[in-house]
C-alpha cells in the first residue's frame, strides 16, 4: 500500500545522530502513513548496524561507497512507493508533528512544488539556513565586495540571507535546503531530482532554480518546525567551505550563460580573495578564526570554480 511520505536520509557518519533523528520521526508521527529509508553513504561507520538493530521498519540502502548527497538522495527515492517524498537530515528532529503538518499543508497548496519548514537550534532560536533566496548577480556583486559580512542578514546588502525574517510566517522562497525538503513524488520525477553532478552543496539550490523555471514556487510553512544541529555529520571546515563554493560554481556554470556566467565566477573569485586578504592581516597567534579556510579557497581557487562534472561547460 502506498504511504504519504517517503522519508530519505542520506547517512554520512552519522551514527551519534540517527538514533534521535528516527525516534523523533516515529514518535511525533500522527497520522500520515511514512516510509523511511536510510540511505548509508559511509560504510563501516556503525550507523547501518545501529538502523538495523534499533529500527528493523527503516529500509536500509548500502550502496558500498559515498555516492555524495545528490546521488544518495536519487538512490533512496528510487525505493520511494509514496505520493510525497521528504528529505530529512539525520541531525535533526522533528518537532510537533511536522511530518504530518507539512504533508497537510501541501495538499492544501498544492501549485508549490517544494515545500519547507522553520528549523531551529538546540537552544529553541532560529536557524536560519531551512530556506535562502536565489542566487543572482548583484547578490554575488554584494559578496565580491564583502558588504554581505559587513551587513549579514541586511536584506539589501545580504539579499540571499532573506533578512532578519524569522521563518515564522508563509512566504514563498527562492531555495528550500535539503535538510527538510518536502516534494509530491509527481512533481520530483518531473523535475528529474537531484543532479547528480553535484557531489555535496548547491544540488538543492539548483533544484529550485529548476523549480522556478517549471513554474512552481517554493514555499515555506512555517507550523512544520524541527531541530536541526547544523554540521553535526559535516566534514572538516576547510574541506567543507571548499564543496560549498564548488557547488556556488557549478550553479553559475549550469544556470547563467555568457557574460552573467563570467561576472559570477569572477565575483566569486573576488570575494574570497578579499576575505582571504583581510583573514591574512588579522590572523593572530592562537586565535581561531577562518583565516585558514578563506586562505586555502583563494589559493585552490582554479579548482573549485570549474565546478562538479559535465555542469562546467559554459
Amino acid at each position: 500500500m502506498k504511504a504519504d511520505v517517503a522519508i530519505v536520509i542520506v547517512s554520512y557518519n552519522s551514527k551519534d545522530h540517527i538514533g534521535e533523528c528516527l525516534e523523533s520521526v516515529f514518535t511525533q508521527r500522527k497520522s500520515v502513513t511514512q516510509q523511511v529509508i536510510v540511505v548509508d553513504n559511509k560504510p563501516g561507520d556503525g550507523t547501518a548496524e545501529y538502523v538495523r538493530e534499533n529500527y528493523p521498519q527503516v529500509q536500509l540502502v548500502q550502496p558500498g561507497e559515498n555516492l555524495g548527497f545528490a546521488k544518495g538522495v536519487n538512490l533512496g527515492v528510487k525505493h520511494a512507493d509514496a505520493e510525497f517524498v521528504l528529505l530529512l537530515n539525520p541531525d535533526t528532529q522533528i518537532l510537533d508533528h511536522a511530518v504530518d503538518t507539512i504533508v497537510e499543508f501541501a495538499r492544501k497548496n498544492p501549485d508549490h512544488g517544494l515545500y519547507g519548514g522553520r528549523t531551529l537550534r538546540p537552544d529553541g532560536s532560529l536557524e536560519p539556513s531551512s530556506c535562502w533566496g536565489l542566487p543572482t548577480l548583484w547578490s554575488m556583486t554584494l559578496f565580491a565586495f564583502g558588504l554581505t559580512t559587513i551587513a549579514p542578514r541586511n536584506r539589501f546588502l545580504d539579499p540571499e540571507s532573506l533578512g532578519s525574517w524569522k521563518r515564522d510566517t508563509v512566504r514563498e522562497v527562492g531555495v528550500i535546503t535539503g535538510c527538510f525538503l518536502l516534494s509530491p513524488l509527481e512533481v520530483w520525477n518531473k523535475l528529474g531530482g537531484l543532479d547528480e553532478r553535484y557531489f555535496m552543496y548547491g544540488e538543492d539550490a539548483d533544484l529550485a532554480m529548476r523549480a522556478h523555471a517549471a513554474g512552481y514556487r517554493p514555499v515555506i510553512c512555517p507550523d512544520a518546525k524541527l531541530v536541526h544541529e547544523v554540521g553535526g555529520c559535516s566534514d572538516t571546515p576547510v574541506h567543507k567551505t571548499k564543496l560549498l563554493y564548488k557547488g556556488k560554481a557549478s550553479l553559475v556554470r549550469t544556470h547563467w550563460t555568457g557574460v552573467e556566467q563570467q561576472l559570477g565566477l569572477f565575483f566569486l573569485a573576488t570575494g574570497t580573495g578579499l576575505r582571504a586578504a583581510i583573514s591574512r592581516v588579522r590572523k593572530s597567534p592562537g586565535r581561531n578564526d577562518s583565516a585558514g579556510r578563506w586562505q586555502t579557497l583563494w589559493q585552490e581557487r582554479e579548482d573549485w570554480l570549474q565546478g562538479y562534472g559535465a555542469g562546467n561547460a559554459a
